[in-house]
């Protein structure tokens, strides 16, 4: 997708976004929100869903999408992403180090690490699309305000 176009949607998803996470009763309902959304407007979205921190491990919360892996432990992009606490964007998931695929035909990933009141990550945003290099710095900008909306 042109840059100009993803920006453009992006701007309009954070305001749709907004406006129905005004009525959400909890975090949890939000979640789901923001992944159908996402996973719905966005066509080069194959996977779109959260993983929730627990100790050292991931599990998955609200998703669209192909069945995905429940627990994540060990390594993969999510975990590194928590570990660093800030957003990874991996253009080819197979040449990441200790890459979990879930599902073989995912080929790229943005993982955005989603905060609390007091900036403790308790869980990622996690995106896989079937083509290589499809996440961009806009991506990023716009994922993170959209997960920012998940603090109350």
């Amino acid at each position: 997708m042109d840059e100009k176009k993803k920006e453009g949607r992006y701007q309009r998803l954070l305001q749709q976004i907004s406006q129905l996470l005004e009525k959400s009763p909890d975090e949890q309902a939000a979640m789901a929100t923001i992944a159908s959304v996402l996973y719905n407007k966005m066509e080069y979205f194959f996977w779109c869903g959260f993983y929730r921190l627990d100790g050292n491990r991931l599990i998955v919360g609200p998703y669209q999408g192909p069945t995905a892996c429940q627990i994540l432990e060990g390594s993969g992009v999510c975990l590194a992403s928590v570990k660093q606490q800030s957003t990874f964007v991996v253009p080819d998931v197979h040449k990441f180090p200790g890459h979990i695929a879930c599902d073989s035909r995912s080929r790229s990933e943005i993982v955005i690490p989603v905060r609390n009141k007091m900036g403790e990550i308790t869980g990622v945003l996690d995106v896989d699309s079937k083509e290589l290099e499809s996440f961009t710095e806009i991506d990023a900008i716009y994922l993170e305000k959209i997960t920012s909306l998940l603090i109350k």
